[in-house]
């Protein structure tokens, strides 16, 4: 068995040791393990030792069965866009905040690798959107990665006037969002931005995309949830000459006279979950989904 292991740099100092404790395990297990540079190097100086892995690697260039990611959702994020199309599977250790991607606790380190030798977990497939730029290439302004696992915000620039989201369904006119922007989210991303907007939470691996307005200037203007068969094109009017787009948070400004196709990408990544894994409890842990403070 082979693990690819991602990490944010900075890791608080009560879970450091709990790092040091897995890679332990890793090694008596003889289980061979690849380690992303960045994270490999702010690990040694920390510790003040080599952590002990078999190999390191840069960016995308690696091969696994499995990847492991050890952080917060944003460094959940950072791993599926190194993982890219290979489509390994992702176990995430949360050592961020509210860790929706990133969920598992470092205390169950021992368990979680003997249930990978043994097969004793579930992969849940989370579909990612596809940004294009028709007539363009956003891509290389994106270091070749115009997907998204959470949401892409189309947003105004930072200006006091508001901007026009033209959306269109397979060429079917479906609104003219004023306001602040508008965001399509995945249902992975519907407990991220889009919930902060008032959008509505969707199960993670329902086939559909959601389209939520930022501030608009409308009261009939509401979140809508639409078929992630559909191709979405976007054009934006505003009184700015350029309009801002962020894919999970990585920003790119483009011109006005730019037009964004967004689409189901044609890979998913894999979450890897415990047995009995279900949303709802995620819910319950996480946003006290259903819980009663009476």
């Amino acid at each position: 068995m082979k693990i690819a292991i991602f990490g944010k740099r900075r890791q608080s100092p009560e879970d450091i040791p709990h790092i040091v404790a897995m890679f332990d395990i890793l090694a008596e297990k003889r289980i061979f393990t690849v380690v992303e540079r960045h994270f490999y190097e702010a690990m040694s100086r920390t510790t003040g030792s080599p952590l002990p892995a078999d190999d390191v690697f840069e960016g995308d260039e690696f091969s696994a069965d499995f990847a492991i990611s050890i952080g917060g959702d944003g460094t959940f994020l950072r791993t599926a866009r190194w993982v890219g199309s290979k489509e390994i599977p992702i176990l995430g250790f949360n050592t961020g905040h509210l860790g929706f991607l990133a969920e598992e606790s470092l205390d169950h380190a021992a368990r979680l690798i003997d249930d990978l030798e043994a097969g004793n977990f579930a992969i849940e497939s989370r579909s990612l959107l596809e940004v294009r730029a028709i007539g363009g290439n956003i891509r290389a302004a994106l270091s070749g990665w115009a997907y998204a696992l959470n949401e892409a915000a189309i947003l105004r620039q930072d200006t006091a006037s508001m901007i026009t989201v033209n959306t269109l369904l397979d060429d079917m006119p479906v609104a003219s969002y004023q306001g602040d922007g508008l965001i399509v989210s995945t249902p992975t991303g519907s407990t991220a931005y889009n919930l902060s907007v008032g959008g509505p939470i969707v199960q993670p691996t329902a086939p559909c995309w959601v389209l939520s307005p930022i501030a608009p200037h409308a009261l009939t203007m509401r979140p809508l949830v639409v078929s992630d068969s559909h191709t979405i094109d976007i054009s934006v009017d505003s009184r700015a000459d350029t309009y801002r787009l962020t894919l999970d948070g990585r920003t790119l400004t483009l011109p006005i006279d730019v037009v964004l196709r967004m689409r189901r990408a044609p890979f998913v990544v894999k979450v890897i979950h415990s047995q009995g894994h279900n949303f709802v409890d995620t819910l319950s842990t996480k946003l006290l989904w259903g819980i009663s403070k009476r």
